[in-house]
């Protein structure tokens, strides 16, 4: 909920539903998680967070604020295998996007051969249709006990910072679409995603129908093309 370009962002009402709660829904829908988790803060403005999760049926772990690292080491207690993170400012998640990367990240595990899967390196889906990590919970750990600084802020950026210690993997998709952008830090980002939801409703939008939309639709696209993406160092 402290969000400083967007204050409350992830609590925001889209089409009767919370932005935190089209995330949850596409984490469900993508049919590949056994267990969900939203990793929120101990701030007294998140309690917002962990009631919405009440009403959502999902469970929460609450942590430090700035270190999200520790927060989701601690939410992951003695689990095994992997960890799929997802941010809560991405109500335009594609499950079956999700559901490719999970399934990417397995086929090449299984022979050991991957700590690392990611949808951003490089971009080429739309900022926020497909943002979404897959990290083994041992390689999570190892990032827990080497990464400082900045590194504690973005979870997993010590991996692909650092290739030379972890197997890593990036997904690319055709055509490139990274130009578009639907993921939630503005005012303006706000306008471009009521648009799409305003278009196709309260449901998941697959990726290649979300990307023909806003390229037919260029003066929505175009509402949000100046926001830039904050980097690593300005967490």
């Amino acid at each position: 909920m402290g969000s400083t370009r967007l204050p409350g962002k992830v609590l925001r009402d889209l089409r009767g539903r919370s932005v935190l709660g089209w995330v949850v829904r596409a984490a469900e829908q993508s049919g590949a998680l056994d267990d969900l988790i939203v990793a929120t803060t101990t701030e007294t403005e998140d309690d917002a967070v962990a009631s919405a999760c009440a009403r959502l049926g999902v469970r929460c772990h609450r942590g430090p604020v700035d270190d999200v690292l520790t927060r989701f080491v601690e939410a992951l207690g003695g689990a095994t295998g992997a960890v799929m993170r997802l941010t809560a400012d991405c109500p335009l998640l594609d499950p079956a996007v999700l559901r490719q990367a999970a399934a990417v990240f397995a086929a090449v595990n299984a022979e050991g051969n991957v700590d690392y899967v990611s949808l951003g390196l490089p971009h080429t889906l739309p900022r926020g249709a497909g943002d979404a990590e897959v990290v083994s919970v041992d390689a999570l750990r190892r990032i827990d006990a080497l990464a400082t600084g900045y590194h504690r802020a973005h979870v997993t950026s010590y991996a692909y910072c650092h290739p030379e210690d972890f197997r890593v993997l990036g997904l690319t998709y055709a055509p490139d679409a990274s130009d578009l952008r639907v993921t939630l830090d503005t005012p303006d980002d706000w306008a471009v995603i009521e648009r799409v939801a305003g278009e196709f409703g309260d449901r998941a939008v697959p990726v290649g129908t979300l990307v023909s939309w806003l390229r037919a639709h260029p003066e929505v696209s175009a509402l949000n093309a100046h926001v830039r993406q904050k980097e690593l160092q300005q967490a």
